[in-house]
C-alpha cells in the first residue's frame, strides 16, 4: 500500500502479481467498488519492489492519477492529512479488509486468473 486516499483505490497492475491483482478486482466486483489499473513506472518506485526481485508475490495499491499527479501533492507542502480525500480512503480500507479476509480463506491454487 503506498499513497492512498488521493482517489479511489487503484493497482500498479504492470508490477503486481496477476493472481493477485485478478483477487482484487474480484473481491472488488463483489464489493460494487470501482478499482482500476494505473501504472506509475514513470512516477518512481514502491517498497514491494524488493519482493518483486526476489520473486515474492506481490501487489502494489495506491490512488495516484495522472490529476493527482498533476497537483503536484507527494513529497512537497500539500503532502499532508487534508490533501486525504476520506470517502476514498474509507473505501480502500474496507475493499482491503475484505481483501485480506478472502486472501485467508481460499487456498492460492483457487484465486481467480483472469490473465
Amino acid at each position: 500500500m503506498d499513497t492512498l486516499g488521493l482517489a479511489p483505490t487503484e493497482i500498479w497492475a504492470s508490477h503486481s502479481d496477476k493472481r493477485l491483482n485478478s483477487s482484487l478486482a474480484y473481491v472488488a466486483k463483489l464489493l460494487k467498488v470501482p478499482v482500476a489499473g494505473i501504472n506509475v513506472e514513470q512516477v518512481g518506485s514502491t517498497d514491494s519492489e524488493q519482493f518483486v526481485s526476489r520473486k515474492i508475490p506481490s501487489i502494489t495499491i495506491h490512488s495516484l492519477t495522472q490529476d493527482t499527479w498533476d497537483a503536484r501533492i507527494l513529497h512537497t507542502s500539500k503532502d499532508r492529512f487534508a490533501a486525504i480525500r476520506l470517502d476514498d480512503y474509507y473505501q480502500t480500507y474496507l475493499l482491503l479488509a475484505a481483501y485480506v479476509a478472502f486472501l485467508d480463506m481460499v487456498p492460492r491454487s483457487a484465486t481467480p486468473n483472469t490473465h
